[in-house]
């Protein structure tokens, strides 16, 4: 994993080509390089027209026994091993073709793919890395299935991800089994070699089903969860289309179809899984995940649950405020015309061409405070409207030339409403977002004012900007 805030690619194509594991179809997958902010897309190149579909969760269709993506007519089977090795290896953006349905299973794990990432390399890009941190646990329980799935905040300073995995299989073969990943940097030594698996019992199951088409003893581990007989390990080749089924038992009396590569290689698999389909949040994850019995499916509704915060999160201004302000009240004097008592702004912290963000300190020493609820301070909500309007006034001035020649003057005010009390020692945010562009020098703005990260006011603003001051030497003629 690529220890950096900036994104990467690769620096040249890598190619794999194989069976699908379900399908049974030849596939030949194309990794390409692609530019900042592309993500993860996969292109089926033997389909005509519209063939791109992103890697994210609301795409999946399915999650039986993998998973599936799906949009119009593209479909992507088995998308999880590719993402986690991308996903670990610190790959942001890259093209994934294929041309076929399902994504090769090589060896049914993701050693291949990170041996080739690592012989071609990675280029920095021009452009930040996606993180959502967690600061607030997020969960997803399917008591059907048994499953727990949750991401805490990490409790040291690792801004990394961390995993940690428990697997119960019923079989006293097998037990309890528990893998755990401390930093994606130990992917590739720790994880990446660990096979797909199926048990002994589901695998006619699975071949009426019309899966494992592509299954063989070369790219699964199949796993005997009780003892068998040699009449039933033949019928279990018949239904793989084998002549026979060779197995091995390792010193734990546990029967495969080959040894296994780490004595918990089912449980580190599971957490390859999750790796791949939490990729699907588009984001690099700072947080510790645990989960007990993992699958896809609950692997996606995890992930779908933490995209939904991140969205919310990305949705909602950036409130804080321990960062430098774009103007401060010195800068701001010289675009307002108010002056003490009526001056409500203090700094402007961030401004682009659709909003604004600005934050009013409340002091006890306020001259209103004197007279309004002086036993019982409490800011007046029309001056939380007047102190929202003068960042909206910053912002109006901020569209035209020479903006100390100009005033504000606010036309039209609608939907104030008042959700709570700001104290003496609040700051209130003030976020003004434009609702329409800028026209005839008229601004109209949705604000919003926010106490620790709560909101307490909003109102419609519609103010225009007029010229309406001169310079001092035009006065004096």
């Amino acid at each position: 994993m690529i220890q950096s805030n900036k994104q990467h690619t690769l620096k040249d194509i890598a190619v794999f080509k194989g069976v699908g594991l379900h399908t049974g179809e030849m596939c030949t997958l194309t990794v390409l390089p692609a530019e900042v902010n592309h993500g993860y897309k996969f292109q089926r190149t033997d389909i005509d027209g519209e063939n791109i579909i992103d890697a994210c969760s609301k795409n999946v269709i399915s999650t039986l026994r993998s998973t599936t993506l799906g949009k119009g007519k593209v479909e992507v089977h088995t998308t999880e091993h590719i993402l986690a090795a991308l996903y670990a290896s610190g790959i942001d953006n890259a093209l994934i073709q294929l041309n076929a349905r399902e994504v090769p299973i090589l060896d049914g794990s993701a050693q291949l793919i990170i041996e080739n990432f690592e012989k071609i390399g990675t280029v920095e890009q021009d452009g930040d890395r996606k993180f959502y941190r967690v600061v607030k646990n997020i969960s997803f329980i399917d008591k059907e299935s048994d499953v727990e799935m949750l991401i805490v905040p990490n409790e040291d300073d690792n801004n990394g991800l961390r995993l940690t995995v428990m697997v119960d299989y019923n079989s006293p073969v097998l037990g309890t089994q528990h893998a755990r990943l401390e930093s994606l940097s130990e992917f590739a030594k720790e994880i990446a070699p660990c096979r797909t698996f199926v048990f002994m019992k589901e695998v006619k199951k699975l071949a009426e089903q019309g899966l494992i088409k592509g299954g063989d003893v070369d790219n699964a581990v199949v796993l005997a969860e009780r003892p068998y007989s040699k009449d039933e390990l033949q019928s279990i080749a018949n239904s793989m289309g084998r002549d026979e089924l060779g197995v091995v038992e390792d010193e734990a009396g546990v029967v495969s179809t080959s040894a296994l590569r780490f004595r918990n290689e089912p449980a580190r698999h599971k957490l390859l899984d999750i790796l791949g389909d939490l990729a699907l949040t588009g984001r690099y994850l700072q947080g510790h995940i645990l989960a007990a019995r993992p699958g896809h499916k609950a692997n996606v509704e995890f992930a779908k649950a933490i995209s939904k915060k991140i969205s919310d999160f990305e949705s909602k201004p950036n409130l804080r405020t321990d960062r430098e302000p774009l103007l401060d009240i010195n800068a701001i004097s010289r675009l307002l015309p108010h002056r003490y008592p009526f001056l409500l702004v203090d700094s402007i912290l961030e401004m682009n061409k659709n909003s604004i963000i600005g934050v009013k300190n409340v002091s006890m020493n306020e001259p209103f405070f004197q007279g309004h609820f002086p036993d019982n301070p409490v800011m007046p909500g029309v001056l939380q409207v007047e102190a929202m309007a003068q960042v909206g006034g910053v912002f109006a001035l901020s569209s035209v030339d020479e903006p100390e020649f100009w005033s504000t003057y606010f036309m039209k005010i609608d939907d104030v409403r008042f959700k709570q009390k700001v104290l003496p020692g609040d700051s209130i945010v003030f976020h003004l977002e434009l609702i329409s562009p800028i026209r005839r020098g008229l601004v109209h703005m949705q604000g919003k004012g926010y106490v620790r990260g709560k909101l307490v006011s909003q109102a419609i603003l519609l103010a225009q900007v007029i010229k309406d001051r001169v310079p001092s030497e035009l006065k004096e003629d």
